[in-house]
């Protein structure tokens, strides 16, 4: 069996020279490379007790979901803002160039709930400072995070230091 960095696909010089982009569509196209990446993500967190996870917009659906359901816990949506439907709680913050705003439902987090946070990839930690701050905003306590890939020179790691990160690859540039 292959090991799950072969499945992923490096595109260099995207999406702009000196970048190495590491393309997880490579993973998802490969049955035997998408069980993989859910049963590793799974793996590490084995030993973690939470109540719900949570996934952002869209690739942290793909991999938060199965986890979710594997484990018979309910999974919990942050999207891009105005894609949902009852009340939200929203929060803006930092991109490389630029703001964004993530929401999900008021009524999705209950007070004292553990929650797993579930995405593909870890690079500055801007978009996973926010979900914590999102999910702690209702009352969740992030118990840990979990990613198939982690990009350590953009140092996602340091932004998160409070919280459990665990990640299957870690790529140590950019």
């Amino acid at each position: 069996m292959k090991k799950l960095e072969e499945y992923v696909r490096t595109i260099p010089d995207f999406p702009e020279k000196g970048i190495m982009f590491r393309d997880v569509t490579s993973v998802l196209q490969d049955a035997d490379g998408l069980h993989l990446a859910i049963d590793s993500m799974q793996e590490l967190v084995k030993d973690l007790d939470y109540d719900v996870v949570v996934g952002a917009e869209s690739r942290g659906f793909i991999f938060g979901t199965p986890i979710a359901y594997n484990n018979h816990k309910p999974f919990v949506l942050i999207r891009k803002k105005g894609k949902l439907p009852a009340e939200t709680v929203s929060i803006d913050y930092e991109l490389e160039y630029g703001t964004a705003t993530i929401e999900m439902h008021k009524d999705s987090i209950k007070e004292g709930q553990k929650v797993l946070v579930v995405d593909d990839l870890i690079a500055t930690g801007g978009t996973t400072e926010a979900m914590i701050k999102l999910i702690e905003s209702l009352g969740g306590k992030v118990v840990g995070v979990v990613v198939l890939m982690e990009l350590a020179g953009l140092k996602g790691r340091e932004r998160i230091a409070d919280y459990r990160l665990d990640s299957v690859i870690t790529y140590e540039g950019k």
